[in-house]
């Protein structure tokens, strides 16, 4: 297409209104500001919208390109296998023996595993294994975690204050009882999980977690945390699932279970298994993972007509192959550890009051005292309107970090020491701006992930979910 032909991210955005619920085909991708970006390339570090405009991409989709995005030797591998297989949906083919073959190699709680399409299947099913194992009916997960968007765990993510400490879906359509079968607890809280294990034990089938909480930016656990989840299950027979979708080899090739060195009963991965193409797995105990009815016989139903698609099974086999081959972590933590360094610097000049946090490529800066957060409590004093508003600023340098209240920001592969230092300083001109400006406050309420009425409301489904800051 003629570039001076092609149509404006305007009108692509108001066509795509007029067939697509909102414009967009995740609640995720709707951003009160930027609702007429329209991407249209993707490479390396950066991606450019439909206008021409070249942004350097921090947001990273939530962190799958590690990479960095359309890796050369990634998409050679998925052309490769285009050229041999497409789906059949039937046995199993050598990609896939070869996968997993390497996720059991890699990751120390992987006996067996299997192949999603998203890692909200893989944490759906976790959960499911766990109770037909356990023959139990309670979940624990923890304020601040995301699992997916399945009923079990929708709830108490990105939560306001005032729906911190009691159920807090983020969707209505929810059965009462569903919900009713989640505890809740406070994240690095060692007496409230010990508490609910004296109280509910012989009825937990699992404990998820993530074992940094990023879906609200970077919650660093304590190691005794962590030790105390494995110690609780192992003592009452339930089943622990780390979701590793976001810290599996992002963090190290064998996730963050190997860096702490608690291992799970489960783990489940998605993101940067593939360099951005859609697959997840679910992986652990051999007991646990036979009980699926990929064996003749076994309870527990799994199905996915696209699983292990041969495509999704190449970027997976090219990624891993990278990761092992190539300096990628010492890359990504090396620029990550500027960045953090740069930023804190940056916000000491200027006197504003911020704690930059983040682990090896995360990072995100909270605009609040220190020290540095622990639990979703201490998130609640993070200024959204600050967080939001120099992230808004931005894309004027040519930088993209999505404008959404405690999300975290990447770097991958692609990302360069000139890209840190022009991330710096853009980052020190947006943050004078906005406090100039007194922040962005009529947007300080938004959010995508919450707030949705509990009890019987919640199948009431013309009650609409609100944001929260």
């Amino acid at each position: 297409m003629n570039p001076r032909s092609a149509p404006s991210g305007t009108s692509l955005a108001e066509r795509a209104r007029r067939v697509i619920p909102g414009g967009v085909n995740s609640g995720q991708r709707s951003i009160p500001g930027l609702t007429d970006l329209v991407i249209t390339r993707a490479a390396g570090a950066r991606f450019w919208d439909a206008d021409g405009r070249a942004y350097t991409d921090y947001h990273a989709a939530f962190g799958p390109p590690l990479l960095g995005h359309n890796d050369p030797d990634v998409n050679a591998a998925v052309a490769e296998a285009g050229q041999r297989l497409d789906l059949c949906g039937v046995a199993v083919t050598e990609g896939e023996v070869r996968l997993a073959e390497a996720l059991a190699d890699l990751v120390p709680s992987i006996e067996r595993v299997l192949l999603t399409s998203t890692g909200s299947e893989a944490t759906f099913h976790a959960l499911r294994v766990a109770r037909a194992a356990t023959g139990r009916r309670l979940v624990v997960k923890f304020q601040g975690c995301y699992h997916g968007w399945h009923d079990s765990v929708s709830l108490n993510v990105i939560s306001a204050p005032d729906r911190v400490g009691r159920p807090d879906p983020i969707s209505t359509g929810i059965l009462p009882e569903v919900l009713d079968a989640t505890l809740v607890l406070r994240f690095n809280d060692v007496a409230e999980v010990r508490a609910a294990f004296a109280a509910h034990g012989a009825d937990i089938a699992a404990v998820i977690v993530e074992p940094v909480p990023h879906n609200v930016g970077c919650l660093l656990p304590d190691q005794e945390f962590l030790v105390a989840l494995r110690d609780e299950c192992t003592r009452a027979g339930s089943v622990l699932v780390f979701d590793e979708v976001i810290t599996g080899f992002r963090h190290d090739l064998g996730g963050w279970q190997k860096i702490s060195g608690v291992t799970p009963d489960l783990t489940t991965l998605g993101k940067a298994i593939a360099n951005g193409y859609p697959v997840g797995a679910l992986g652990g105990r051999a007991d646990l993972m036979d009980l699926f009815s990929t064996r003749p016989g076994a309870p527990a139903f799994f199905a996915g007509t696209y699983n292990g698609h041969p495509a999704v099974v190449a970027a997976a086999l090219a990624t891993l192959d990278k990761l092992r081959a190539e300096p990628v972590h010492a890359h990504v933590y090396r620029l990550g550890e500027r960045i953090r360094a740069g930023l804190t610097e940056v916000f000491a000049d200027l006197d504003v009051p911020a704690v930059v946090t983040g682990h090896g490529s995360v990072f995100v800066s909270y605009f609040m005292p220190g020290p540095v957060p622990r639990t979703y409590d201490d998130l609640l004093r993070n200024d959204a309107g600050m967080f939001i508003g120099y992230r808004r600023r931005m894309p004027a340098h040519g930088i993209f970090e999505l404008p959404l209240n405690l999300k975290r920001n990447h770097v991958s592969y692609a990302h360069t020491d000139a890209d840190v230092d022009h991330l710096v300083e853009a980052t020190r001109a947006a943050v004078r701006d906005t406090v100039a400006a007194g922040g962005v406050t009529e947007l300080a309420g938004t959010a995508t992930m919450g707030g949705a009425p509990a009890g019987p409301a919640t199948m009431g489904g013309a009650v609409p979910a609100r944001g929260v800051s």
